[in-house]
């Protein structure tokens, strides 16, 4: 555009004809420049305004800009978190960062850790995936997004005070906000992801054991469960007792029956209805009694009487008893470890939450009120002042071009150039 309206104008074209040249090597003077930019002034005028109208146009194109900021009070935290985190640090750049973790191991300050961490991948990372970037920045691979993330991100520490100052740039107020405490989220969930201290690996030691014997108490119970379901045992002691006493209650209502036997038969005979009342109860007890010592009964015809029962019977609670008393045991054991397991996790997880660093915000991320940019005004004058500028060097250039002499060094190297370029741009285009 600048060439193009140069060519038109007819001035400057024969402008080594038409005014005196420099003559003994002499150099224009400001007078003399100050003649050439007055006779072209028009070009001037002609190109500032157009950039001028174009810088517009792109101020007012270009998004608005917000900033949301955090400040964050780094822990003082030394021993086996703070050799972690310089390890994880160290991973990513083998020099300058695992150096710098390194120094701070034997110092409170761990501002410039906590920085490294903010820059590393893994928040970054998590970023991307939580708020879509990729797709709010328009980027096909990852690793870009990444790289506009932290262009867009600001942290820096403060030597003296040790803050840290997170600031997000983004072109919605929402978003930056969300941005700026999404880096602290990962921050503390990075630090608490690295952790190994002591009460940590206790914690974790105490877990796998507590689910073990969580599953071994399971499978004592259901074993106990089954053994208790097919043989009746509920209390084997007490169960014991019970039918010891319902046995000899029996025992001691058969005697009492057969003695009221024995007076009916001397008085009424034996076919009196009374005296056969007595012997079928005296029966039935018999009967009973036989079931809870274990033994088998027969019918007055000789076929044997069913003998189920609804608890075991007394010759066999000692063998049951057995059996159900290891189990009942086993059971026991494994309720008083996971009792103990159980409030062993607890006092471990308290000791771990306790020795995590976790990072003390001060400035919690704020809506944005203003925006931040583009400046446009600031857009517009520099453009402007530029193409002003770019115009006076153009003008300055074309001078000493007509200046030049025809067989000069130069100018027959620039035309060279010049004609294999025209000429590589015409076999290409055909």
């Amino acid at each position: 555009m600048l060439t193009e309206s140069v060519e038109q104008i007819p001035q400057l074209q024969d402008y080594g004809t038409r005014e005196p040249l420099a003559t003994g090597g002499e150099k224009a003077n400001w007078v003399e420049n100050a003649s050439l930019f007055w006779n072209f002034r028009g070009l001037f005028l002609r190109v500032t305004g157009i950039v001028f109208a174009l810088s517009i146009l792109v101020a007012l194109l270009l998004p608005k800009e917000y900033v949301s900021g955090a400040r964050i009070m780094p822990p003082e935290q030394g021993g086996n978190t703070a050799a972690m985190l310089a390890a994880l640090v160290g991973k990513g750049s083998a020099g300058g960062l695992a150096g710098l973790a390194g120094s701070l191991l034997g110092t409170k300050n761990n501002g410039a850790l906590f920085v490294a961490l903010l820059h590393s991948g893994t928040v970054s990372g998590h970023l991307i995936d939580r708020f879509d970037l990729q797709q709010v920045y328009r980027k096909r691979y990852r690793e870009d997004t990444a790289k506009r993330l932290a262009h867009l991100t600001k942290i820096t520490e403060d030597t003296k005070s040790g803050v840290i100052t997170v600031a997000v740039t983004d072109e919605t107020r929402e978003r930056a906000r969300d941005l700026a405490q999404g880096y602290l989220d990962e921050l503390n969930n990075l630090v608490a992801k690295v952790n190994t201290s002591s009460a940590h690996r206790e914690r974790e030691f105490i877990e796998q054991r507590l689910n073990t014997v969580q599953a071994e108490l399971q499978r004592a119970q259901l074993e106990l469960s089954d053994f208790s379901s097919k043989n009746t045992t509920i209390d084997v002691k007490e169960q014991t007792r019970a039918t010891v006493d319902a046995g000899a209650k029996l025992e001691g209502q058969l005697i009492a029956g057969k003695t009221e036997l024995d007076s009916l038969r001397q008085i009424y005979g034996d076919q009196n209805v009374r005296v056969r009342a007595a012997e079928a109860r005296n029966a039935i007890l018999q009967r009973e009694l036989q079931r809870a010592n274990g033994q088998s009964s027969t019918g007055p015809d000789g076929s044997d009487i069913d003998p189920s029962h609804p608890y075991p019977a007394l010759r066999q609670l000692p063998q049951l008893g057995v059996r159900w008393a290891n189990l009942y045991r086993n059971v026991r054991i494994h309720e008083t470890v996971f009792d103990l397991l159980s409030e062993e996790y607890e006092t471990a997880r308290i000791e771990e939450v306790k020795s995590i660093p976790t990072v003390s915000v001060i400035d919690v991320p704020g809506m944005p009120e203003r925006k931040s940019g583009p400046h446009r005004t600031l857009i517009v004058l520099i453009s402007t002042l530029l193409s002003a500028v770019l115009t006076a060097a153009f003008l300055l250039a074309r001078r000493s071009w007509l200046e030049m002499d025809g067989g000069d060094a130069r100018r027959v190297l620039a035309m060279n150039i010049a004609t294999t370029i025209r000429n590589g741009w015409r076999r290409s285009s055909v």
